[in-house]
């Protein structure tokens, strides 16, 4: 099953929903028999709530007086800098209604009997099974004669229900009643017949605005009648019932006419015929096979094989689902806090894309596991919002350039988190990262968008007007600058040289500079980065996390900013800095994980990874898999015990995977570089290198055979991770062996794991 996943019962909570998606529209599937409901949600669905009039304010004339007082050794001189502005969360995300097909006389099944109200089908019962195929993105579930089967088309953009073997009565509605709806909300209803069956339309207006979220369906019943009963349609006799839904958020009155004359007028068949080549062929792209030794673990639902947290087979799977929902969340923008889903009104955190590391660890494989949409998808978040960035660095800063949010609603991508604890408004190293998937996806496929390098080069005229101080030393100081989430033991918050900063606008410079070296500012770029702050090891041997005399460290802390040089930044490696990379696993061994949140975990992993530490990969994989984590749809929660609704494990643990198994730079390939031993054996099909070949990897513990599609001439350094029985820890880099390769002719390496440590 790891291509799809399977519970015997409906879900007891909207959390174990199974989820479909085309990354506009969103299904969340109850699969219940007597009351099948499915959540509709939509990547535009965000409350006004008073952020989308806010501008960031005008401070940049309070700038110099800012890095005077924190160069000259005022530690609360940044708690003044916007001080008295309240914390505003952008506009939370929200769901849109649940359809619902109600056997006429019950309040629903009750979910921990399920049985009790299958069909009674005498001996053509059968046991209720509720499925979601990967590959396909189609939720079924049977009971009896009861079928039920949901998706979401990527090629009509509907979500199509198709429900056989019914009670003889049901009554279909669109309900609005979803948890934390709020008291403000205006419902409006319409409801026709047809001669096939029924059109529905329902229309939430939020509270003090114009702004609705509408939504509407179109019912086809094969045989019976149909007629209007209360909110919805009493559906008696039919053999069949078809519902596509769309939804949207708009001003106005609609036309309701025209809305529902869009939506398609044909069979599930021919509607899911159409979508799964669309789908399948970007899934089908990649995948993991972790050859389990208990074979009968593969064929266990989801909720019992998370009890079996050693298996190989529940880390094959969640990579599987963690690829499916990442590929479902992606289209229109990318993933949420919450991905593309939400059952509930009042979203933890807004639901928002959150850029100081949750987006970012989302979206962290799309280039090594070829998906390309995800990407696409973020690149359109980013374009999107430009405007506002080229606002935040002028109104905040006095510079040109772009300056990123830390949170953004898909609308705004102006700067409004201000708060003493967490000054996001001081964080410059946003744009930094954000653009790094992009160049990652830019160094696999040679190709450079004109919109990439433009903004990168906003970047660098950000710095270029922003780094005009100096240290003591006569370096280039960072200042105001800030190491999310965390800050000094003696020290607030906003502060001077945060090596995150340091890292990103080092990396921000030199990129602008490589992708466009015929910019009249290129050489001043590469003149800027060479002169900015080098790392600080600390009195402990670690990296430190400013690199300013004096500031102490604060080592519990679920974020691992000071570490963005060695990921996803590469710039920090064993291989070309053994010392700082020496300091950065010490910086890491000495970190702890505070509140537990499952991103902090899997971040931990990331960088241990890079660092040829495969007993910490170990360790942080561990911590996520024994940590109830996930929910029963394999959707995850931010901590353990499933405590909120939150993507970021889900969609990251495929780079732990990845990273684990193959890294690669545009001139280096690395193979098994941090691999547990849980896992001995296994194969990994389509992964993208940054030096441009398609490779699969297939292992064994005696060796490790990696087959290469170069499309590009290149000449790569070959490195291999420790072998089998070697002590756990950060694995010495070993031997480097070169290999070249040539466009279009493919290559296979076989290389002993055993020999691997003295290569």
């Amino acid at each position: 099953m790891s291509r799809g996943t399977w519970e015997p019962r409906p879900a007891a909570r909207w959390e174990d929903a199974f989820l479909s998606g085309n990354g506009h529209h969103g299904a969340m599937v109850y699969g219940d028999p007597a009351d099948d409901r499915v959540i509709v949600n939509h990547h535009t669905l965000v409350r006004p709530n008073g952020s989308e009039h806010l501008r960031p304010p005008e401070l940049s004339e309070e700038l110099g007086t800012l890095q005077t007082a924190l160069l000259a050794g005022d530690t609360q001189a940044a708690e003044r800098f916007g001080a008295g502005r309240p914390l505003v969360w952008v506009q939370p995300f929200h769901p849109a209604f649940q359809t619902r097909v109600r056997r006429s006389g019950t309040d629903g099944l009750s979910p921990q009997d399920p049985a009790d109200s299958a069909p009674q089908a005498g001996p053509e019962s059968s046991p209720y099974r509720r499925e979601v195929d990967f590959t396909s993105g189609e939720i079924t579930a049977s009971s009896g004669r009861w079928r039920s089967q949901v998706f979401v088309s990527r090629a009509d953009d509907v979500v199509a229900q198709h429900i056989t073997g019914l009670a003889p009565d049901v009554e279909v509605s669109l309900d609005p009643a979803l948890p934390g709806a709020p008291a403000g909300l205006a419902v409006g209803r319409s409801t026709v017949l047809t001669p096939q069956g029924a059109r529905l339309a329902l229309r939430l207006r939020y509270p003090d605005g114009e702004l609705s979220c509408i939504g509407v369906t179109t019912l086809h019943a094969e045989g019976g009648t149909v007629s209007v009963d209360g909110d919805g349609v009493r559906v008696t006799g039919a053999r069949s019932l078809l519902l596509l839904t769309r939804v949207r958020r708009g001003l106005g009155d609609p036309d309701l006419e025209a809305e529902w004359a869009a939506l398609p007028d044909t069979e599930y068949a021919e509607l899911l015929g159409r979508h799964i080549p669309l789908h399948r062929a970007a899934f089908d792209r990649s995948a993991l096979s972790l050859h389990d030794e208990d074979p009968a673990r593969q064929d266990l639902p989801g909720s019992e094989l998370l009890r079996h947290p050693d298996s190989p087979a529940l880390l094959e799977r969640l990579f599987a689902a963690g690829r499916y929902h990442l590929l479902s969340a992606s289209g229109l923008l990318p993933p949420r806090l919450t991905g593309l889903w939400t059952g509930d009104w009042d979203t933890a955190w807004s639901g928002a894309f959150t850029t100081n590391a949750n987006l970012n660890l989302q979206v962290a494989s799309a280039a090594a596991a070829d998906l390309p949409e995800v990407l696409e998808a973020h690149a359109r978040l980013i374009e999107g919002q430009l405007e506002h960035w080229r606002d935040n660095a002028r109104a905040l800063f006095g510079t040109r350039g772009i300056v990123a949010p830390s949170h953004s609603d898909g609308e705004s991508g102006h700067t409004r988190h201000f708060q003493r604890a967490y000054p996001l408004h001081l964080w410059t190293a946003g744009a930094d990262w954000l653009l790094q998937p992009l160049l990652d996806h830019a160094a696999a496929t040679g190709k450079v968008a004109e919109s990439l390098v433009s903004a990168c080069v906003e970047v660098a005229d950000f710095y270029t007007d922003f780094l005009t101080r100096k240290g003591p030393d006569g370096s280039v100081a960072i200042v105001p600058s800030y190491s999310p989430e965390n800050r000094p033991r003696n020290a607030s918050w906003g502060t001077v040289n945060a090596t995150m900063d340091i890292a990103a606008a080092r990396h921000a410079l030199t990129a602008a500079a490589d992708l466009a070296p015929g910019h009249p500012d290129a050489g001043h770029w590469r003149s800027l980065a060479g002169r900015l702050p080098r790392y600080l090891v600390n009195e402990d041997g670690a990296l430190a996390e400013w690199a300013w005399p004096g500031l102490r460290e604060t080592y519990d802390h679920r974020h691992l900013s000071h570490l963005y040089p060695v990921w996803p930044l590469d710039e920090i490696n064993p291989y070309d800095t053994p010392r700082l990379a020496g300091a950065a696993h010490r910086a890491l061994a000495l970190r702890g994980s505070e509140n537990d949140s499952a991103h902090g975990h899997l971040h931990h992993a990331l960088v241990a990874a890079r660092l040829r530490d495969r007993s910490r990969v170990s360790s942080s994989l561990a911590s996520v898999l024994t940590g109830d984590f996930f929910h029963d749809s394999l959707m995850s929660a931010h901590y353990p015990a499933r405590d909120v609704y939150n993507a970021d494990a889900a969609h990251a643990l495929p780079a732990v995977v990845l990273e684990m198994l193959v890294q690669s730079t545009p001139g280096r390939l690395v193979l098994l570089p941090a691999l547990p031993a849980a896992y001995p054996r296994g194969s990994l099909r389509g992964v993208r290198t940054r030096f441009g070949a398609a490779l699969d990897l297939t292992w064994t513990p005696d060796e490790v055979t990696a087959a290469l599609r170069p499309a590009r001439d290149v000449r790569v350094e070959l490195r291999t991770g420790p072998p089998p029985g070697a002590p756990e820890g950060a694995a010495e880099p070993g031997a480097a062996s070169w290999i070249t390769l040539t466009a279009g002719a493919h290559r296979v390496l076989t290389v002993p794991r055993r020999e691997a440590a003295g290569r």
